[in-house]
Order: structure tokens, then C-alpha cells, then sequence
């Protein structure tokens, strides 16, 4: 009881040191529930969305995806004859059944040929209204469509877009553009999380969608009273045999889950990573925190420990103070992580995802893991501080506060330092050296890890040499002030090298992902400038197929000299050595593609490969198999006849583009291929006439006006959209490690403030002998300046490292350009001096407002 009460008293009185410790726990473990309760939140909502979508048994095409997805290369669904229907309505058990169309392979545009298509990600959905829809959707304006020229949209589509009825819709797919006027707008009357949904009536759909009527993409069946799903589904398969699918409401649910949770894994592990770097660096700040106040109460603890108290009771008391802190911290943040999931859905709604805070979901487990975290963190980085006080001797007491022992980095520290940096510093090199990617990465972790852990151990010896030189460099100019500062920072090398330590973590991540990103864009740029001998490139940005139509305006645009397709075909592939390889793509393209991509071979030439039965093979695959110029490989198709092509080329693995394709010509694909089952053009690729390219630019765009989908781009725009795209991933990674270095700020703050109250009799004194009010804030901020600028100078460069390494390890990959983004180096330095003066601004203003006598006469 006597150490609770000790404990209560110490952290009570010490409330306003403890505040930038509990504000690093509330934001970890806040970032850990928000997290989580973000993603049970969206897991919830797609379930009730599941559950209220899906008939009792859904009956599709056998080649239709397990999620009811019905996209294939040729951009129309697949379908069953309508006979089907008929088939079903007579199972036993079987109450009703509806036939359905439906496609998410369509661009919709407005009059103005403005696209439609939400840009959440959340897809865009043309089927024909049936009674299944009418059960989580009512028509609030106007009225379902009937005949081809009306359509109805959802209200949320509606609303963003300002569609009213009466108004034209185009739905653009694969077999042209059809028309539509709105005829009516249906209101979800469940949470809808994004998509765009537009109905046609059913032949319409038929006619749109697939190109025929007396077909169906689905059948939704519902049973008979009293018969359960599982029976439903047996009966309806004995009624139709094996060549349909026919799946469960539970079934197609889980399917639709299993797709969402997968998206929803990599974001939550993600973002719980980067809340684990903010632990770790909050780990620094509370362990500074409490060997600070151990030192500055090592009188009193001393006087503790002469009246009678044990070590372990004084112990005890640091761990209970760390105990209240943590609870504090994590009950604070359990709340601050359900606010922060509530703003990210709000910031959901603001890109069209539509997340209701009815569906919040906070399980017991989220706000037990945030306490146990919070808690358990905070008391492991207090045992070292907690010991350190159990060992201060009753003699103690008679000295002046501070043990002198602290002002220097002890030897064995030293020495495990320099073992772990130069462990870690060999794994690098093996990392960089490895000739198999998978082996890399396991030796890039572990250097990584090493050399984190060997700068941190190793943070007092190095804060010695390179706060000297800091100072040499940028405190020296501001004379007795700046050397005054520069002592500071040196009185304490273990202080100085933890709260460093908490800055260079961030700073480390952000300066390796740069490295690691502006090599990627120069590599690209590098390799395009070497391979790519097209001038255009047009494609669908969200992953959509180029419709025939498209294709011939591109065709028919004037001053190009040559237009070449390019096709993904799925196949198995049997080889040589008789293994098969499943699953694999064949590249199918026009010969000229010889010539827009300049692709490297081992063995043969590739213009070859665009002979008739003829094909070209990756050299580690060629490799693997035992395949050389003249192997004859056998490529079963998908839904399509069996062929026996020629090996004419062996393509290098060195490259970038196109790495480890295989490629055949169009030709070639189409002998053994239906035309109806053609797989659509990905890629178009256009080649101006000499001297024409800025005539044939501006005449492509306008020749595909009519197709907003499709975006065309030449050589520049190509490699500035790869760098906007890296940038926007690296500016969102660069947006959650702000927490880490958000938390690594808290530190130096608390680091100072702490240090002001230590120092608050020398600040007297030297106030007394005619340091001014202005000279005490500058000697504060500069000393705050120069731990910045250590941690910074330390983080940055160990960052470079990890990313150089990185980026030998990507040469695998074929990204063979090793760049240093020197001016975001120099920027973030920069920066962390102003994170520094940031940082001092209140530890600099209440050390300025001391009274002098009751400084001088402080204990």
C-alpha cells in the first residue's frame, strides 16, 4: 500500500512531464483501435451487403467466377441459354426463380462524356432490374426502366453526379454504345459502399450486355417453405446436371467476403505496421522520460532507500507510475482510435465509399488489445529506468541530484553497438550480393533490424563525435550561446542518443522508401528510353479491355505509320520435359510489336516468334523446362482448341518491360481460337510517320473523344504517370510514418522540458551572472536544433543504406539504376532543424519566464 500511495504521489506531482508520454501511447495505440475497428466497421457493412444481395441459390455460367464476377477477355459475360430458367422453375424445391444480366465490364458516361464510375475502386454494375435487386434497393423517383431507351441509377450515383430523369446515359462495352434516358432513381435501403449501379430491363440488358437476347449471366432461385439452402442447391444441380455453377447464398457470401477481406488484410496490416513504428518510438520516449525523473530524483529516492525502503519497493514504485501511465494512455487512445475510425469513414464518403456509423463495430477484442499493448509497452520500457532507481544508495541522498554515471556511455554498451552495427552492416552486403531475390530479402530484413537496433545501442557513443561536429558546423556562429547549447546536448551522450534514436527511426523509413522509389522512376524511365520504340501508348487506367471500336479509330487515325494489339491469352501449357504449367498468359500481338519493344534474346530472334505455330519463352522458364529454339510446346487454350507451337525465340530476364512473357501473334492465336471468344485488346500501341508525332498526338485524342475510358500517352506522359504513381504510394507511406515522427517530436519536447527542470538552478544562476531572457530561449532551441539534426543526419544515412541495398536487390527484378533523391535528402534535413526549433518553443519559453532567486534556490 505504502508503494501505490509513493507511486500516486510521484505522478500526480509529476503530471505535466507525464502528459507528452501518455499523448505517445494515446496515439499508438488510438492508431491500433482505429485501425481495427475501421476494418471490422467495413467487414460488417460488405457482410450485411452480402447477406441481403444474395438469393437463397444463385445459378451461373460454369466458367463465371466464385463471386459471381462474370468479366472475360472478350468484355461480354458469360452466359447460359434461357432454357435454364425453365429447368429450375420445375426442381423440387423450388418456390421462384429469375433470370438475370448483369456486367461490370461497361463504361457509363454522361451527355457530356464524362465517366461515371466511382473513384473509390468500388466497381461500376449494368444489369437488368429483377426482384432480387427490389429487395435491398426502392425506386424513390420515377420509375423502372421499360424498353431500350430508359434506365434507372442508383441515388448516390445520382446525387454526386447530378443526374436527374430524363437525362442521357451512355453505356459503352465491347459491342458498341447504347443510349438511355434515366427513367427512374432507386435508393439503397442498405449501406452501399461505393459502386455505381445502373438497370436496364432485361432485354435490354440481353441485347447490351451480351449482344443477344435468350440468355442469362444468373438465375436467382428461391426455395420452397421449409427446404433448406444446402437441399435447394442439390435439387437445382440434379435438375441441371454438372455444367452450371450453383452456389448457396452462404456460398456466394463467403466468396464476396474472402475477396473484400483479402483487400482489407494487406490495409490493416499495413497501417498496424507503421502503428508498431510508433510504439517503438514512443518506447524512447517513455524510457527517456523515466530515466530523467529517476535522475532527478535520486536524492529522494536515495533518502527513501536510507528510512528503510527496499530496492525492490522503490522499484515497484517506478513500474506502478509507468502502470498509471499506460492505463491513462490506453484508455484515452481506445477512445481517440474510435474517433479516428469514424473521421476515416467520413474521409471514405468523401471518394464515394459510403460507410453508416450504424454499422460501427468496436468488438471487446479491439479496446482488450489496445489496453494490453498500451500497457504492457509502457511498463517494459520503464523496467530499465525502474532498476536503475532500485540500485541508488541511501548515500545517495547526500549528493546533489544527477549521477554522474549518466553522463557517459558505458563500454559493454559500446561494444554490443559496434557487434550488432557491423552484423547488420555484413547482412547488407549479403543482401546486395545474393543472386535469388527470395534470399535477399530474408538477409535485407535482418540487416535492417541489426543495424536499427546497433544505432540505437551505439546512439550515446555516436552523439558524442557527431553533436561536436553539428556544433562545429551550425552552433559556433551564434558564439557563447551556441557553445553553451552544444554542451548541453553532450552533458547526457544517453539522453541525447535516445531522443535521437526516436527521430532517426522515421526519418530512416522515409529516406530508404525514397531511395528505393526514385530508383524505380529512373530505372522505368531507363528502360523505356532503351526498349520502347512506339511513340503511343494507349490503355484503360482501371485495368479494362479496348473495345473493337476503339481499336478501329485508332486505326483509322490519320499520320501514324503502324497500329499494333496487344492481347493477354490465358492457356496450360504443356512443355518439352512433360510438366504443366497452368494458368500462364500468352502475349498476343501483331508483329510490329518487334519493333515497339525492343526485347533482348538469348537464343533466336523474336521477330521469329510472330511466324505462324510459332512462339517465343522466357529464359529462366526455357531454363526450367528444358526447352531450346525448335521445342515444340503444347498450349491448351482456355474454352478453345489445343495448338502445338514452335519455340523461335528465348527472350532475356535482364529487362524490365514485359519480364518473362511469352509471346505469339494474333494470327497464330486465332486458328485455334472462336472469334467470339477472342480476347479484347489490353494495350494499343501507335507509331506516328517521321516528323508527324505532335499531329498524330492531338488527332488520337480526338479520334477517341467518344471513349473517355482510354487515355493516350506518349513516352513522356508514360514515365510521368509511373513517377505520379510511385509518388502518390510513397506520399501516402510518407503520410502514416508522420505519426512516428509526430510521437519522435513529443520526445524531444518532453526531453527538453525535462531537462529544463533539471537544469533549473544552473538556468538560475547563469540568468543571476547576465544571460538574458532572448540568449536562454536561443541556447534551448539551438540545443533542441542539434538533436534534431543528429537523429535526422543518423536516420537519413542509415536509410541511404537500406535503400541502396534495396534498390541492388530490385536488379533481379531488372530495375538496374541505383538514384539518390538528394534534394527530398537535403529537404527532410533541413526540415528536422525546424522540427527542432518546433520543438523547443514551449521548454524555451517557460525556461525563459523562470523567476532567477527561485531558480538559485532550488533543491
Amino acid at each position: 500500500m505504502t508503494v501505490l500511495k509513493t507511486s500516486m504521489r510521484n505522478f500526480f506531482a509529476h503530471k505535466g512531464r507525464m502528459a507528452l508520454s501518455a499523448i505517445a501511447v494515446l496515439l499508438s495505440v488510438a492508431f491500433v483501435c482505429g485501425t481495427l475497428v475501421f476494418t471490422d466497421t467495413m467487414n460488417t457493412t460488405f457482410d450485411k451487403l452480402f447477406q441481403a444481395t444474395s438469393s437463397d441459390v444463385t445459378v451461373s455460367a460454369k466458367s463465371a467466377s466464385d463471386t459471381g464476377e462474370t468479366q472475360s477477355g472478350t468484355g461480354k459475360p458469360p452466359v447460359m441459354p434461357a432454357s435454364v430458367l425453365g429447368e429450375i422453375r420445375e426442381a423440387q424445391g423450388v418456390r421462384s426463380a429469375e433470370g438475370t444480366v448483369f456486367s461490370t465490364q461497361v463504361t457509363v458516361v454522361d451527355a457530356d462524356k464524362e465517366r461515371l464510375s466511382p473513384k473509390s475502386g468500388a466497381p461500376t454494375i449494368v444489369g437488368s432490374w429483377n426482384g432480387n435487386d427490389a429487395r435491398t434497393m426502392k425506386v424513390t423517383t420515377g420509375a423502372a426502366p421499360h424498353g431500350s431507351g430508359q434506365i434507372m441509377v442508383d441515388a448516390d450515383t445520382a446525387k454526386k453526379h447530378h443526374l436527374r430523369l430524363g437525362d442521357d446515359i451512355g453505356l459503352i462495352t465491347a459491342l458498341g454504345t447504347h443510349h438511355a434516358r434515366v427513367s427512374g432513381i432507386a435508393t439503397f435501403t442498405v449501406t452501399n459502399p461505393g459502386a455505381a449501379i445502373f438497370y436496364l430491363d432485361t432485354k435490354t440488358a440481353q441485347q447490351t450486355l451480351v449482344g443477344r437476347t435468350g440468355v442469362y449471366t444468373n438465375v436467382n432461385v428461391t426455395a420452397a417453405r421449409g427446404v433448406s439452402d444446402d437441399q435447394l442447391k442439390k435439387d437445382v444441380t440434379a435438375a441441371l446436371g454438372g455444367g452450371y455453377k450453383v452456389q448457396t447464398a452462404k456460398e456466394v457470401a463467403n466468396a464476396n467476403q474472402q475477396d473484400v477481406k483479402s483487400f482489407l488484410d494487406v490495409m490493416k496490416y499495413a497501417m498496424l505496421g507503421f502503428a508498431g513504428i510508433a510504439f517503438l518510438v514512443g518506447i524512447f520516449l517513455i524510457v527517456n522520460t523515466f530515466s530523467m525523473l529517476v535522475a532527478q530524483r535520486t536524492r529522494e529516492i536515495g533518502l527513501m532507500r536510507a528510512i528503510g525502503s527496499s530496492r525492490g519497493q522503490v522499484n515497484r514504485s517506478v513500474l506502478v507510475e509507468a502502470l498509471l501511465l499506460g492505463v491513462v494512455g490506453s484508455v484515452l487512445g481506445v477512445g481517440a482510435g474510435i474517433g479516428i475510425a469514424v473521421g476515416l469513414m467520413k474521409g471514405m464518403g468523401l471518394i464515394g465509399m459510403h460507410l453508416s456509423t450504424d454499422d460501427l463495430t468496436v468488438a471487446w477484442t479491439t479496446p482488450a488489445l489496445g489496453l494490453l499493448l498500451g500497457v504492457v509497452v509502457t511498463v517494459l520500457a520503464a523496467y530499465l529506468p525502474a532498476r536503475r532507481a532500485g540500485k541508488v544508495s541511501p548515500m545517495a541522498a547526500l549528493r546533489d541530484a544527477g549521477a554522474p554515471a549518466d553522463a557517459r556511455s558505458g563500454v559493454v554498451r559500446a561494444l554490443i553497438g559496434l557487434v550488432l552495427t557491423g552484423t547488420g552492416a555484413a547482412s547488407l552486403y549479403a543482401a546486395a550480393a545474393a543472386d535469388q531475390a527470395k534470399t535477399g530479402s530474408g538477409w535485407l530484413g535482418l540487416g535492417i533490424v541489426l543495424t536499427l537496433l546497433g544505432f540505437v545501442v551505439i546512439g550515446p557513443l555516436l552523439a558524442s563525435g557527431v553533436v561536436r561536429v553539428l556544433g562545429a558546423v551550425v552552433l559556433r556562429v551564434f558564439g557563447p550561446v551556441g557553445r553553451m547549447a552544444e554542451r548541453n546536448a553532450l552533458r547526457n551522450p544517453r539522453r541525447t542518443g535516445a531522443t535521437g534514436a526516436a527521430l532517426m527511426i522515421g526519418l530512416a523509413l522515409v529516406a530508404c522508401l525514397s531511395v528505393v522509389g526514385s530508383s524505380m522512376v529512373a530505372s522505368a524511365t531507363d528502360q523505356l528510353d532503351k526498349t520502347v520504340g512506339t511513340d503511343f501508348i494507349i490503355q484503360n487506367d482501371n485495368g479494362g479491355l479496348i473495345t473493337p471500336q476503339a481499336v478501329r479509330a485508332v486505326k483509322n487515325t490519320p499520320d501514324l505509320e503502324r497500329v499494333t494489339e496487344y492481347k493477354a491469352v490465358p492457356a496450360d501449357l504443356t512443355t518439352p520435359d512433360g510438366k504443366v504449367a497452368k494458368k500462364e498468359t500468352i502475349n498476343a500481338a501483331d508483329p510490329t510489336y518487334a519493333q515497339d519493344l525492343r526485347t533482348e534474346t538469348v537464343s533466336g530472334t523474336l521477330a521469329d516468334a510472330y511466324r505462324a505455330d510459332s512462339m517465343s519463352v522466357p529464359e529462366g522458364f526455357a531454363h526450367e523446362h528444358g526447352i531450346k529454339i525448335g521445342s515444340t510446346v503444347t498450349v491448351a487454350f482456355t474454352d478453345a482448341r489445343t495448338a502445338k507451337l514452335t519455340v523461335r525465340a528465348i527472350t532475356s530476364d535482364d529487362g524490365m518491360v514485359d519480364k518473362g512473357a511469352m509471346y505469339a501473334s494474333i494470327a497464330t492465336v486465332k486458328r485455334y481460337i472462336p472469334a467470339d471468344r477472342m480476347p479484347l485488346d489490353v494495350l494499343v500501341f501507335a507509331t506516328a510517320k517521321d516528323g508527324r508525332q505532335a499531329a498524330a498526338y492531338t488527332a488520337l485524342k480526338s479520334a477517341l473523344r467518344d471513349y473517355p475510358q482510354y487515355t493516350v500517352r506518349d513516352q513522356t506522359d508514360y514515365k510521368k504517370a509511373f513517377k505520379d504513381q510511385i509518388g502518390g504510394m510513397l506520399n501516402l507511406i510518407y503520410g502514416l510514418l508522420a505519426l512516428a515522427i509526430i510521437v519522435a517530436v513529443l520526445g524531444v519536447v518532453n526531453t527538453l522540458a525535462l531537462s529544463v527542470v533539471e537544469r533549473t538552478r544552473e538556468i538560475g544562476l547563469m540568468r543571476a551572472i547576465g544571460l538574458s531572457r532572448r540568449q536562454l530561449r536561443r541556447m534551448i532551441r539551438l540545443e533542441s536544433v542539434v538533436i534534431a539534426l543528429f537523429g535526422a543526419l543518423l536516420g537519413l544515412g542509415l536509410g541511404m543504406g537500406w535503400g541502396a541495398t534495396a534498390q541492388k536487390l530490385l536488379t533481379l527484378e531488372g530495375l538496374n539504376v541505383l538514384d539518390i533523391p538528394w534534394p527530398t535528402i537535403i529537404i527532410v534535413f533541413v526540415a528536422s532543424a525546424f522540427v527542432g526549433l518546433f520543438a523547443a518553443l514551449i521548454p524555451a519559453f517557460r525556461a525563459g519566464r523562470m523567476n532567477v532567486l527561485n531558480a538559485i534556490a532550488t533543491e
